[in-house]
């Protein structure tokens, strides 16, 4: 049985798990055109998927808070709609590691800037729920849990509390906001590629890889 030289595994969702990108880029385009904004293109998507929701709006879309508040409010109304899970897809092997890892004891959790609500949909679509001991995201309307490192001190927190030893943990994601979330709460990142970073996003992760047979290398021995 391999073993793995973390303690804990925390994952990011969207980019690293998931590819939720059709639905996002629909959901967007119905959302800033209500709103009298312009749409992104799949190009652009890069700029949406990662941040809060909440904070893209206001950068991508040049709107104040108040607007911006009410953008997500009806972006997650279309959301919901969808069920959240239509369009999306698992990156090729990331579900198997995900069991390999589970197999081996390690506790993992996810930590994503997806809303929790959403989180769990997608976790139990893809039948992951009996792998993570936890799943956190950020809360509906990001107000008080939004940040990559306030999610990642969440998912620590929950995991000591159900028991599992959080000492040496990593973080997986794809962008430089689980890095910046990672090194905030002295977690390593391990940076994946097969995301929606740009070149340069991962430069500060302790580790990044091009593949899942990489992540696989540096997760189980």
């Amino acid at each position: 049985m391999p073993h793995s030289p973390y303690s804990c595994v925390l994952w990011d969702v969207d980019g690293t798990i998931v590819d939720a990108s059709v639905g996002i880029l629909r959901r967007l385009n119905v959302a800033l055109t209500h709103f009298g904004r312009p749409a992104p293109t799949r190009e652009e998507l890069v700029h949406w998927i990662g941040p809060p929701m909440f904070q893209s709006f206001q950068d991508q879309a040049g709107m104040t808070p108040e607007q911006s508040a009410e953008a997500v409010a009806f972006y997650r109304t279309l959301g919901k709609a969808d069920g959240y899970t239509t369009d999306a897809a698992t990156y090729p092997g990331v579900v198997d590691l995900i069991n390999e890892l589970h197999a081996s004891g390690v506790p993992q959790a996810t930590a994503s800037s997806k809303p929790e609500n959403q989180v769990d949909a997608l976790v139990d679509h893809f039948g992951l729920r009996p792998a993570f001991l936890t799943t956190v995201g950020a809360t509906p309307d990001e107000s008080t849990l939004a940040s990559k490192t306030d999610i990642v001190a969440e998912a620590l927190r929950r995991l000591r509390e159900l028991g599992a030893d959080n000492s040496r943990p990593v973080l997986i994601g794809d962008r430089h906001h689980d890095v910046e979330g990672g090194n905030a709460n002295d977690v390593p990142v391990i940076f994946v590629e097969w995301g929606f970073s740009d070149a340069h996003e991962g430069d500060e992760a302790a580790f990044r890889v091009a593949s899942v047979s990489e992540l696989r290398a540096l997760l189980l021995t």
